[in-house]
This record gives C-alpha cells, sequence and structure tokens, in this order.
C-alpha cells in the first residue's frame, strides 16, 4: 500500500481502538442495568407476596380459633346421629378402603370449599370420591354425586362429569344449622329419598397440622320385619313412617351440619399451614435473588473497571 495509505489506516485504528472501550463499557453497563433492574423487580414482587401470604396466615390463625369453638359445639349435638347410622369410617388409607358395606345404589355427598390456597384439602376429598366411583362400579353398583363446594365441583367435573347430578356452590363460612338445613334440601332435591344410602365425605380437623378424610353413611329409616327400624320404641300417635321420614331428613341435616363445621375447621388449619409454607418459600426465593443482584451488581462493577483500565492502557500506548 502507499505510505499515505498505511497512515490513513494506522490513524483509524488507534481512533478505534481508542473508543472501543468506552462503547463496551455503555453496552456492557446497559446490559447490567437491565439485568440488575429485572432481579430488583423481582425481589420487590416477591416481598409484596410474602406480605399476602404473611397476612393470610394470620387471618387464617384468627378464624381457627372460631371454628374450633364451634366444632366443640357441634360434636355433642350429632353424637346422636352414631346410634342410628354408625359411626364415621376412616380413608386415612383409600386403598384398603372396599366400600363392601355400602348399598346398591348410594349418593355421594362430598364437602368441599368455595376458596383455593389451602393446600390439598379439596384434592383429597376428589381423589376419595373417584376411588369410591372406581370400586363401587366394579362391584357392580350404582352410585351418583351431588357435589358441595366450587373446588370440589371444577374438580369431579372434569374427572367424571356424567357422575355429578347437582351441585351446590357459594356456601357462605361461618356456616349455621339453617345453611346445613338448605344443603340438605339441596340433596333432597337432587332425589335423596330414591338411594339406599347417602354417603357424606369430608375433611375431620384433628389439630392444627393435621386433618384426616372420613365419610358417613346415612340409610333411609325404613324396612320391615328384622330391618324394621326403632322397633323398641312406641309411636303415638301410629304414624310411625311418616315420624321415620322426618327423623331421617333432620338426621341427614344434622350429619351436615357437622361435617361442615369439621370441614371449616380442617380448611382453616390447612390455609394456615399452607400459608406459612408460602412465606417461608417467599423468604428463600428473596435470599436467593438478592444474592443474584449482588453477584450481578459486582459483575458490572468488575467489567467497567476493566475496560476504564484498559481505554487508559490504549490511551498511554497511543
Amino acid at each position: 500500500l502507499p505510505l499515505h495509505c498505511k497512515m490513513a489506516l494506522s490513524s483509524s485504528i488507534k481512533r478505534v481502538s481508542r473508543s472501543l472501550p468506552r462503547l463496551m463499557a455503555q453496552a456492557g453497563a446497559a446490559r447490567g442495568m437491565a439485568t440488575e433492574k429485572q432481579i430488583w423487580n423481582q425481589i420487590q414482587s416477591t416481598k409484596n407476596i410474602k406480605k399476602i401470604t404473611s397476612s393470610m396466615k394470620m387471618v387464617s390463625a384468627a378464624k381457627l380459633k372460631g371454628d374450633e369453638n364451634r366444632l366443640a359445639v357441634a360434636k355433642p349435638f350429632n353424637e346422636w346421629t352414631d346410634a342410628l347410622c354408625g359411626k364415621s369410617v376412616s380413608l386415612d388409607e383409600p386403598e384398603t378402603v372396599t366400600y363392601e358395606d355400602l348399598p346398591q345404589k348410594t349418593l355421594i355427598v362430598p364437602m368441599t370449599s368455595d376458596k383455593g390456597l389451602c393446600g390439598g384439602i379439596n384434592s383429597f376429598i376428589s381423589r376419595n370420591v373417584k376411588d369410591a366411583v372406581i370400586k363401587l362400579t366394579a362391584q357392580g353398583k350404582d352410585c351418583d354425586i351431588v357435589v358441595i363446594g366450587d373446588k370440589g365441583r371444577s374438580q369431579l367435573a372434569r374427572a367424571i362429569p356424567d357422575k355429578v347430578v347437582r351441585t351446590a356452590t357459594e356456601v357462605i363460612s361461618p356456616g349455621s344449622f339453617n345453611l346445613a338445613a338448605a344443603l340438605s334440601a339441596e340433596i333432597a332435591a337432587a332425589g335423596a329419598s330414591d338411594y339406599d344410602a347417602v354417603m357424606i365425605i369430608y375433611n375431620s380437623y384433628v389439630n392444627a397440622a393435621v386433618y384426616k378424610q372420613y365419610y358417613k353413611l346415612v340409610k333411609p329409616l325404613s324396612g320391615e320385619g328384622e330391618d324394621e327400624p326403632m322397633v323398641e320404641y312406641e309411636f303415638e300417635p301410629d304414624v310411625k313412617n311418616e315420624v321415620l321420614v322426618d327423623l331421617h331428613e333432620y338426621l341427614l341435616t344434622s350429619q351436615i351440619f357437622y361435617a361442615f363445621m369439621d370441614g371449616a375447621a380442617a380448611e382453616q388449619s390447612s390455609r394456615m399451614t399452607a400459608m406459612e409454607n408460602a412465606s417461608q418459600n417467599a423468604g428463600e426465593m428473596i435470599d436467593a435473588l438478592t444474592l443474584k443482584y449482588n453477584r450481578a451488581r459486582q459483575a458490572r462493577i468488575t467489567t467497567e473497571l476493566i475496560e476504564i483500565i484498559s481505554g487508559a492502557s490504549a490511551l498511554e500506548e497511543s
């Protein structure tokens, strides 16, 4: 190349060499700031979520105390039903429950909640209902479902929609005996008298950290001969059938009321535990994001220092 071309090329290279560190520093700073800003936004969002979950935990703890008091009152109120329809059956080990004691035609009533963010309390009920339907079908028995609670409705409507004949949602909590009577009327409207038994599946509160699943079988108070119920009692005036029909309705309402109280306490305890776990997970995520943010910030500062030193060295060499 001619001498003047070589001199022009050398001058251009020197200008580019002097400006390159500055351009690289600006690009690196822009990338670093964007990354740091994203991480910072994630930290702030996670902190806000932690505040919400912590508040929900405290609210559930306060509600749980009231539900425990109502459950303590409901237990003796419902003890008399055990003499007529037997004790509740545990579903702790679903694989060992055969449902052979169920009659030919059963109406299954799962008690679930309308709200979420309460752990697996609704999933356990839906899982037991699906297991019961599978086992009853294998035994050649018929069954239908009346779902109480929106969460159970959505889960069972996806899994076994042909078995769901009626649903009751927007159930106000805490409940009352009038609410239980309304739910019993919904079950009666679904044709409960056409079934051989009503099986109520519900969550049972044990303590703030433990809840279990049970089912209670409520059979009609009817029969003749050896199957005639309450033969040791005399009815005056002689309208035993009418009295037994009314007693069966009251028995079903009482059991629904107890299952609703028991399930409400279990729901609050499960939500309290779930929100506590969520708060702990949020705290761990905040720590991890803070460490990541500090590392990104240190990397950006180190890169800027290296680029400044490199630029100063290039200027000295020129």
